[in-house]
């Protein structure tokens, strides 16, 4: 994985997956993408790298896990990958729009997928970044007082 803003695809039939990734590859910029049909091996090469930003598109059924086990299985390491997730799913009923909304995904494509809905969801996930690192550089005073915040420690509470 690169030092950029991956996208990472987990459906569990390669060829969806395999398709997801060439519709990215037409118009992602911003990093490299990788696709998977196996959740361990996505989750091998995320926690291998450890990177702590990525963004995802993931089937909603993994086999027998959902994305949103798998989405807890690296939520230590990514911490905002529920809001940097796109779920994909055959049919939106009201438990998968439930599931999402319950987990703070905000992006839910159902297939056949749209490549300019999935172009959509993904630069939606990708301006947040881009806009707060821009706010970081020309903003000084923002900057610093988002070390503050980072640096910030609690007062240590009397025995």
């Amino acid at each position: 994985m690169s030092n950029t803003l991956d996208v990472i695809i987990l459906d569990d039939d390669p060829q969806v997956s395999t398709l997801l990734h060439r519709m990215l590859e037409k118009f992602y910029t911003h990093g490299q993408v990788f696709s998977f049909s196996d959740p361990v091996e996505a989750k091998y090469l995320l926690l291998r790298h450890n990177r702590a930003v990525a963004i995802f598109v993931l089937d909603v059924f993994l086999g027998q896990l959902t994305a949103f086990d798998f989405l807890d299985q690296i939520v230590v390491h990514y911490p905002m990958a529920y809001q940097d997730t796109v779920v994909i799913t055959g049919k939106a009923d009201q438990n998968v729009v439930d599931m999402c909304l319950a987990s703070g995904v905000n992006h839910l494509l159902e297939k056949p997928i749209r490549t300019y809905a999935l172009r959509f969801a993904v630069q939606s996930i990708v301006n947040k970044y881009v806009g707060f690192a821009q706010k970081l550089w020309e903003d000084p005073a923002f900057a610093q007082d988002v070390q503050r915040i980072i640096n910030f420690q609690p007062p240590a509470s009397e025995a």
